[in-house]
Parts: C-alpha cells; structure tokens; sequence
C-alpha cells in the first residue's frame, strides 16, 4: 500500500463508509415501510459493494493492478454490446480480433505507450477489422457491420481505457502548468488519485443530475430518449458536480483548483451527453438494459454508460495541461 498516498487511502476508507450508511439506511427503509418494495435498493447498494470492494482491492494490491481490472470492465462491457446489437453470421471470424484488441489496448495503457495507445483502434484497427472483413467474401449489410463493430471497439474499449491510462500518467518535463502534489507519496503515483477523481465526479455527476431532476423537474431535455432528463437536472447537476470538482480536486490530485473546477465541467456535460447517447442506443434497439450481470444497475455498460464519455476527454484536458 506504499504506492497509495494518504489522501486516497482516506477517500477510500469514505467510500466503504458511505457504502455502510447506504446499508443501514436501506434496512430503515424496509423496516419503516413494509409495505413499499425496495428490494431494487438493496440490490444497488449490494452491488456496489462489490464494485468499490473489487476496485479498492485493485487499487491497494500494486500501482498497475487496476489496469486489468478495467480491462475485464471494458471486456465484459464489449461483450454487453455485441451480443445486443445485431452482427452477420460471418463476421463471428472477425469478433476474435475485437476480443484480442482489449488486451493490445490496455498492454499499451499499462507501459504508457501513448504514441501506439492512441492510433491502435482509431487507425490501425480501423483498417484492419473491415479489411478482414472483405476477405471473408460477404458484401450484404458490409456498411452497418464494419460501422457497429468498430464503434462497439471506440465505445467499450478506446474511451475506456483512458481512466487506466490515467494510472500510469507522469507530469511531463515541459508542462504548460506546474503541479500542486497534496503528498510526497502522490509525486511518485499520481495516478490513483486522478483515477479516484474522475470516477467519484462521474458517478456523484449522475447522482446530482437524478435528484435535481426529481426535485426540481421542468422541462425534459430529450422526452424521447430519456424521459427523466430535465434541464434543471442538468444544470444543477453540472454546476453541483463543478463545486464537488474543486472541493475535492487539490485534495486528492495535483490539480489546482481552477483546473479541479474546469475538470468538473467537463465531466458533468460529458456525463450527461453520453448517457443519453448509451439510452439513445437502448432505444434504437429497443431494450431496458444491456444485460443483467450486475443487480439493480443492469448491464456493465448500463453502469460505465457516463464514463464512456468523461474518461477520454478528462484525460486529454490533464494531458494536455501536466503531460
């Protein structure tokens, strides 16, 4: 654990603690209200103990360990997406250079290759997947096929693997900004706070938009893709997520708090864009969730569906300003 400065250990040990009153307050609940059915309560909370459990695991076991464990999340979050949307019989030969893809990418990720992490899939699979494809010899439905498989790979795996990534990020000789480290230990593993951050600001993003959405309502965003969404939802989420940003950027990231707070933005517009863009797809394909391996959120994708979004442009804003 030598590898975790304080201030992550900390935000770890807050995490399980509000997991612990999540739990307490469920069984409230249930023993206040036997007649209402929280049973969907009780299955978010219990599978978020496993999430945070797994993740923290990663985390404390080495630097690094977390890069596979969000190559298992981008797996099984491929898998989700092929199985939904509808592929040729003959393109099961080229799935195996998909499948093959995420340990290429994140083998990248993990030794901070960025030259090769960032054309991978954009270009070199790009290339390769529909070339394949020819060879098989089967034309109809080419288009739809070679379009649906390398977004899958973008979606699920490319934007993904940014948040790993982020593990291994170094502040560059010549950055445009100079870095507040909040711990000597965080000098030497920048990674793990940025990593915290990005997913603590994405997922408290989903959670304020949710409930100034319900309290406030007014006028929906998108009534045809996802009734829920108003614009108070989003305003008030966003600009709640920017406050949570700047609160906790400087004290878990080198981030100052002009950049924690810039970095807040972000992360809320692109939160609430790619949800909408993951409910979108739902809707093109005319189903609820993406799966059901984890209880009460759905699939994996239906749980990363914001993180899809915030993790490739959360990256490139730290990049550019510290890489």
């Amino acid at each position: 654990m030598t590898h975790l400065a304080p201030e992550v250990r900390t935000t770890i040990l807050c995490l399980f603690a509000a997991l612990a009153v999540a739990s307490m307050v469920s069984m409230l609940l249930t023993r206040l209200n036997p007649d209402r059915d929280f049973l969907e309560l009780r299955k978010r909370v219990r599978t978020w103990w496993v999430i945070v459990g797994l993740f923290s695991l990663s985390l404390v076991w080495s630097p690094k360990a977390a890069i596979p464990f969000l190559g298992f999340v981008s797996f099984l979050a491929l898998k989700e997406f092929l199985s939904m949307t509808p592929t040729r019989r003959a393109d099961r030969r080229v799935l195996f250079y998909a499948y093959c893809a995420v340990i290429v990418q994140y083998w990248f990720a993990s030794t901070a290759s960025y030259g090769m992490f960032i054309v991978f899939i954009p270009v070199l699979m790009f290339v390769w997947l529909p070339t394949r494809m020819w060879m098989i010899g089967e034309t109809d439905g080419f288009l739809r096929a070679a379009g649906t498989l390398h977004w899958a790979l973008m979606v699920t795996v490319f934007s993904l693997s940014h948040a790993a990534f982020l593990l291994v990020m170094q502040v560059g000789d010549a950055a445009r900004l100079s870095p507040i480290y909040p711990s000597e230990v965080s000098m030497q593993f920048p990674g793990p706070g940025l990593l915290m951050f990005l997913i603590l600001v994405t997922e408290m993003n989903d959670i304020f938009q949710s409930l100034w959405g319900k309290t406030l309502g007014g006028r929906k965003v998108a009534p045809k893709i996802s009734p829920g969404k108003t614009y108070a939802g989003l305003i008030g989420g966003v600009l709640t997520s920017v406050a949570f940003a700047a609160l906790i950027g400087p004290r878990i990231t080198f981030l100052d708090p002009t950049r924690s707070l810039i970095a807040g933005l972000i992360i809320g517009m692109a939160g609430f864009t790619g949800d909408l863009c993951m409910s979108a797809l739902k809707r093109d394909l005319n189903i609820k969730d993406f799966g059901a391996t984890l209880p009460g959120h759905g699939g994996v994708l239906d749980c990363v569906d914001s993180l899809i979004f915030t993790a490739p442009l959360f990256f490139h804003f730290v990049y550019y300003c510290y890489g």
